[in-house]
């Protein structure tokens, strides 16, 4: 006989396990199923020759100083009953957006970045002071908002292709699953979460969310299954009924809650079942993480994260390379306002791959291929901070490869599909989307897209 939960949700990542918590203090019998022997989904950690590494996460978007009513943050740790010190976060000290002939730089102060394009493009400031207005008055947290193109709006209040290409670049390196722009309403949430609220990041990394999250959930009476891939969901008079896991067990609810991913999703319903279009998005990245035998200001690079582009017009597609160098994200975890130093240096540096070259790369040369591409991003990357490569002691490189590996994203896809299914509805009437394809996106937005979707429609 079938075991029987009120709510599955699929996948133990940032928005899977907020959802979880959130029903289970509500006492549902509720069930989180994770394929991989560890949490986290895009944001997760290992340990690799005694070092700890955290996957995804630079910062954390949204930061709030403790104690904070209002904001994302503040909203998130009321749902799930945590306390501030459960997240433990530090501000950045301060990050800049790099391209020729101009630099802004900017620190969790929204006047600072203000001032800096006052500064920089005297001629634009009125307009944009008029676009942050315009942000201010969209609600771009409407489950039943349309799409509008995030280019077309911020082009009617600025005129030089200069300034909104930077504006752009770090919202779309941390957000935009669509190339060359964004929806405005995921413009507006990513220009509040970055520029507007800033960068965060617990002292202990990632894996200080993740285990106070599961250790909430368990105490509550959520139940975790690891290694529990699901194969299948299965339906009946267009309602999900049970899901299949890949050992053959089988597994009944009343509702299920995927933060898989559309596509990916939907792959698991019946082959025979409703048509719903969800085509998987292609902008993926590889990143370098090269730890190092000092602090990186002890070098002189003292900034929380670069975002840079070496061409004037950013480029943010799915590249006809392996890896676009022209531009890139650099973040130094140390970088952040820590009352004590980090266990050692670390340079992280990402940039735009193209999935199909790495995932169809035979074995034999993936291993050169990825060492090739660490030294080529380096060497771009210094060209902007200072070189660092005589004081690494240790490297990693992860491809879109590991992504699919870590997350069953297709294509690698660290933002998922274009199209996102902002109410989280899909085909079957008890069967939901959450995470990176309902549209919320960072860390905090993914949190607060498992808690969107069940009070939506499992807390009624």
């Amino acid at each position: 006989m079938a075991v029987r939960y009120d709510t599955v949700i699929i996948g133990a990542g940032m928005s899977g396990l907020s959802a979880g918590v959130r029903l289970a203090y509500y006492e549902k019998n509720v069930c989180i199923l994770e394929r991989h022997t560890t949490i986290g989904g895009l944001n997760s950690f290992y340990r690799l020759r005694k070092r700890n590494y955290d996957v995804g996460l630079h910062a954390v978007t949204n930061y709030a100083e403790p104690g904070t009513k209002q904001g994302p943050l503040s909203k998130l740790l009321r749902q799930l009953r945590l306390k501030w010190e459960d997240f433990d976060l530090r501000p950045q000290l301060q990050s800049s957006i790099v391209f020729p002939g101009a630099t802004l730089h900017f620190t969790n102060q929204f006047n600072y970045f203000v001032e800096q394009i006052a500064s920089a493009f005297p001629q634009q400031i009125d307009g944009f002071r008029r676009l942050v207005t315009r942000i201010a008055e969209h609600d771009a947290l409407d489950l039943e908002r349309q799409s509008v193109s995030a280019r077309q709006v911020v082009s009617e209040y600025i005129r030089d292709p200069l300034l909104v290409d930077m504006l752009f670049c770090p919202l779309m390196f941390y957000g935009s699953a669509t190339p060359r722009d964004m929806d405005f309403s995921q413009f507006v949430i990513m220009f509040k979460s970055i520029f507007h609220e800033g960068f965060g990041r617990p002292f202990e990394g990632i894996r200080l969310i993740l285990k106070r999250l599961v250790k909430h959930f368990k105490s509550l009476g959520g139940h975790l299954k690891l290694r529990a891939g699901v194969q299948e969901i299965r339906q009946s008079n267009g309602r999900a009924t049970s899901v299949l896991l890949d050992d053959g067990t089988e597994i009944e609810a009343d509702n299920i809650l995927s933060s898989a991913g559309a596509a990916e999703t939907l792959r698991m319903i019946d082959p025979n079942g409703p048509p719903m279009k969800a085509e998987p998005g292609d902008i993926s990245f590889v990143e370098s993480i090269s730890v190092l035998d000092c602090e990186p200001a002890q070098l002189g690079h003292r900034d929380t994260i670069v975002f840079y582009s070496d061409t004037k017009d950013f480029h943010y597609e799915r590249p006809d390379v392996p890896v676009d160098l022209r531009s890139g994200i650099i973040c130094s975890p140390n970088n952040f306002d820590y009352s004590q130093p980090l266990e050692d240096g670390r340079i992280r540096i990402t940039a735009l791959a193209d999935p199909h070259y790495w995932m169809n790369l035979p074995e034999d040369q993936y291993v050169a291929a990825k060492q090739h591409w660490n030294d080529e991003i380096i060497r771009c990357a210094t060209q902007h901070i200072p070189d660092f490569r005589s004081h690494v002691i240790d490297t990693d490189v992860f491809t879109p490869r590991t992504i699919r590996r870590f997350t069953g994203h297709l294509n690698g896809c660290v933002y998922g599909a274009p199209q996102k299914f902002v109410n989280g509805q899909t085909p079957l009437d008890n069967l939901f989307l959450c995470g990176t394809d309902q549209g919320f996106l960072g860390i905090v937005g993914a949190m607060l897209s498992g808690i969107t979707i069940a009070n939506r429609y499992l807390l009624k």
